[in-house]
């Protein structure tokens, strides 16, 4: 899904094609006055997409409920529109600044403290779970090859992860634990992008921070300031190498899905790959 596609969704939703973009990823999400809409993408075939934004919106009133400050949804129910999944969310105050670590680790220990909900099941946290779809989205513009590699990456760390002792107790997580999923307004921080929320190893909350400090250049000293806040250093766990693996595999396969229309996606989708089959920690990955 590119641009131009989701403002035809948006459009057909009843929007303006005119909103404003905040961010194209995994999905399209878009301001339009005081509300925030998030275009999915096409659930044809894919009915997992349509399952996934309608738990999305339900965690946001358990996460409301539950004391957690997290973004707030603004229809009960998602829209299905031309087969992609559209929901509604009320559009947060201007962030006072931007969000840092140490942000974070309030909210984890919150997420980390609450029991799992009983209106709806949580999920385990399939984190390659989409590395299927996403390599099928890249087809012949990555190398079959990479495609393989990484299949047989999914499957050996799929199976070790399976076998892991975690150091903490399980329970809800939010599955993506990056600054860049908390806002930081005038009331401080918040949740934001609830869709990987799970029930599983709270380890994969912390360890997504870890992999940032060797891969995406978090400054040591701000992950040291996470770890603090949050009380638990990951790196001391002997699963950490296991959920790390992990997760390069389904950040290498979701990059995938992006070369066919651009060129800059496709280069780090090969240097990203490179760096595994090289099995070198210390390569630096960017965002394209």
């Amino acid at each position: 899904m590119d641009e131009m596609r989701a403002r035809e969704v948006l459009t057909a939703a009843g929007f303006s094609a005119a909103a404003e973009l905040l961010a194209l990823g995994e999905n399209a999400v878009f301001a339009a006055g005081d509300l925030v809409i998030k275009v999915g993408r096409d659930a044809t075939g894919h009915p997992e997409l349509r399952a996934r934004a309608e738990r999305e919106v339900a965690l946001a009133d358990w996460l409301a409920a539950s004391g957690v400050p997290a973004v707030r949804a603004a229809e009960r129910e998602p829209r299905l529109v031309e087969g992609h999944p559209v929901t509604l969310w009320h559009r947060l105050p201007d962030a006072v600044r931007p969000a840092e670590p140490r942000d974070l680790a309030p909210l984890l220990t919150l997420v980390h403290a609450v029991p799992a909900p009983t209106a709806f099941t949580l999920p385990r946290r399939e984190l390659l779970g989409g590395v299927e779809r996403w390599l099928t989205l890249a087809g012949d513009a990555i190398d079959p090859a990479d495609a393989d590699y990484l299949r047989e990456r999914r499957d050996g760390f799929a199976a070790a992860a399976a076998a892991l002792v975690p150091h903490l107790p399980p329970g809800p997580i939010h599955g993506d634990a990056l600054p860049r999923n908390v806002h930081v307004g005038p009331d401080g921080p918040v949740l934001v992008d609830l869709e990987t929320f799970s029930a599983d190893l709270r380890e994969h909350d912390l360890v997504v921070l870890a992999l940032s400090r060797d891969r995406y250049g978090l400054a040591p000293a701000a992950y040291d300031a996470f770890t603090t806040a949050y009380g638990w250093d990951v790196r001391e766990w002997e699963g950490c190498a296991v959920l790390r693996g992990a997760r390069e595999t389904a950040s290498c396969a979701w990059v995938s899905q992006h070369a066919p229309a651009n060129p800059k996606a496709l280069a780090e989708f090969r240097r990203r790959v490179a760096s595994l089959r090289e099995d070198d920690p210390e390569v630096r990955w960017y965002p394209f």
